[in-house]
């Protein structure tokens, strides 16, 4: 099988790079036609004149027909543009989009850049339904997230299928040390699903646990006065987020309030489960697909600071705790969303997709 990976999407995002990994360890052939536009961009989607002018030249470009064979054609993250493009590309092949997010949940609800009901909001809803409704399978990272952006897109359930994000294991792998000094550790963009005004709050509640925050975006302003026991560093080098995961004492995932964190298992989840750390994350519908309380994680109700304090300070007090979270926390991974497994899902929901097509071609 030969998987045509089509669009603007952004090539080492985790999610677009994993499924790549994942498809050709499962000895699916991947071949590429990509128009970069959002390589180097922090902020995807900033509005301006610089990204639409971007978007409207690449999609001009891709308008040209492909040169290569294929059975398939993926359209990943951020590719809700793309749709258009690539129904016309596969000249009646199946297409896949995988969408990560939704852009009007992401923009409007959580991150709330536009208010509820204008110009722009509106425009995002009609992209997102317009990508959804052109796709003949959507992938979601979760059970929730499938549910929602089928109601979003006004599609069958059928037609969304499940595939978990899993992690990058060329980059990603165990390593924890649990003789390392005791750290809790948050890496991610500063944006309102992650819940830093929580962890900031948590750390206030646990000052003689240290904690360390690393990343930046939207909510540093709730670092502008942290307390002692914060440490924050704007960023780290994506190559080096294992050396931070394995001398972490635990990893800390997301524990936004909003509808939107309630249905995701973010990247940060995944890559700390992969290099076996400890992971400390909200309580949610998705988490609990995944993830079981005590076993494989410490999980906690979403906007409570007292709570995220009382689990960080549990495993910082219990090394028999911090060693078994760690052992459940990757033997979960290993069974439910390694790239092996991961790799044979994809495969199975491609040919399933492609033998259907041709079914109802011969018919």
């Amino acid at each position: 099988m030969r998987v045509l990976t089509f669009g603007t999407y952004e090539r080492d995002y985790p999610r677009n790079a994993q499924v790549t990994a994942c498809l050709r360890g499962a000895g699916v052939e991947v071949v590429e036609r990509h128009i970069p536009v959002w390589e180097g961009q922090e902020h995807k989607w900033a509005v301006g004149p610089a990204a639409a002018l971007r978007l409207l030249g690449a999609e001009a470009r891709l308008l040209v027909p492909p040169r290569v064979a294929f059975d398939v054609v993926r359209v990943g993250y951020p590719g809700h543009l793309d749709l258009a493009a690539a129904k016309l590309a596969a000249r009646g092949r199946p297409v896949v989009f995988d969408p990560l997010v939704s852009l009007s949940d992401s923009f409007v609800a959580d991150r709330g850049r536009f208010r509820p009901g204008s110009l722009a909001a509106r425009a995002l809803l009609a992209i997102d339904r317009a990508a959804l409704r052109a796709a003949d399978l959507v992938i979601a990272d979760t059970e929730a997230h499938a549910d929602f952006l089928a109601e979003l897109g006004g599609i069958a359930r059928e037609r969304v299928a499940v595939c978990l994000v899993g992690a990058e294991e060329r980059v990603f792998g165990p390593g924890w040390n649990p003789a390392e000094p005791f750290h809790a550790l948050f890496v991610g963009k500063l944006i309102p699903l992650h819940g830093l005004e929580t962890i900031v709050a948590a750390a206030r509640l646990a000052p003689e646990v240290p904690f360390r925050i690393v990343g930046s975006g939207q909510l540093e302003s709730a670092l502008a006065d942290p307390p002692a026991n914060v440490r924050r560093l704007p960023w780290v080098d994506y190559a080096d987020l294992p050396g931070e995961l394995h001398a972490a004492g635990c990893a800390l995932g997301i524990f936004g309030g909003s509808a939107k964190a309630a249905r995701v298992i973010p990247n940060k989840a995944y890559q700390a489960l992969a290099c076996g750390t400890p992971l400390v994350t909200g309580d949610t519908p998705a988490a609990r697909e995944l993830l079981v309380d005590g076993e494989s994680a410490l999980l906690v109700p979403p906007g409570d600071p007292a709570a995220l304090a009382a689990a960080v300070r549990r495993l910082a007090g219990d090394t028999a705790l911090r060693a078994r979270i760690a052992a459940g926390g990757h033997a979960v991974y290993r069974l439910r969303a390694s790239e092996e497994v991961l790799g044979r899902r994809w495969r199975g929901l491609l040919e399933e997709l492609v033998a259907g097509r041709a079914a109802g071609a011969r018919r």
